[in-house]
């Protein structure tokens, strides 16, 4: 799924990517059902693969376009496409790349580290944990639907 002038996931209008695989952690770890996942629906849609190129064009031929955001299921587990995104994205853009991950950062260091080496990114931690407070978030400038849940500029 791609969605121009996504305003839900950060405080600049972006162009939401979202990833197609998930591992299932936050629901396995509560002992749920998958129809308690905020990101069931993007389970049952169609993937569909797009070449890097075009996805940078959107993004350019997008004039209300502040940042590009990965999201939907577990983008961790896509971590080369999106290298590959940002390596191409970043020839010509320099805007935030926002990536939202259920895992802790302590679990993810060595993909983090690796993804220091490009400038501007952001990512969001923390697994979607039910029946917790949401939490106003500094970095992204809106509200997490889970206490735990925070976003670090690693970059």
């Amino acid at each position: 799924m791609i969605e121009e002038n996504n305003l839900n996931h950060y405080y600049k209008n972006g162009l939401l990517i979202a990833t197609v695989n998930c591992d299932w952690k936050c629901l396995k770890e509560s002992n749920l059902s998958l129809d308690v996942c905020q990101n069931s629906h993007t389970n049952k849609m169609k993937t569909k693969t797009i070449e890097v190129s075009k996805l940078v064009c959107m993004f350019e031929e997008n004039l209300m376009s502040d940042c590009v955001i990965f999201a939907g299921l577990e983008p961790m587990l896509q971590i080369e496409e999106i290298v590959k995104f940002i390596e191409v994205f970043r020839v010509s853009n320099d805007s935030d790349v926002i990536i939202y991950t259920g895992y802790y950062k302590k679990e993810i260091e060595d993909t983090v580290n690796r993804l220091k080496k490009y400038d501007n990114i952001i990512i969001k931690f923390g697994r979607f944990i039910p029946n917790v407070d949401s939490v106003y978030d500094n970095v992204l400038k809106i509200k997490l639907v889970s206490g735990n849940q925070y976003a670090e500029k690693i970059s």
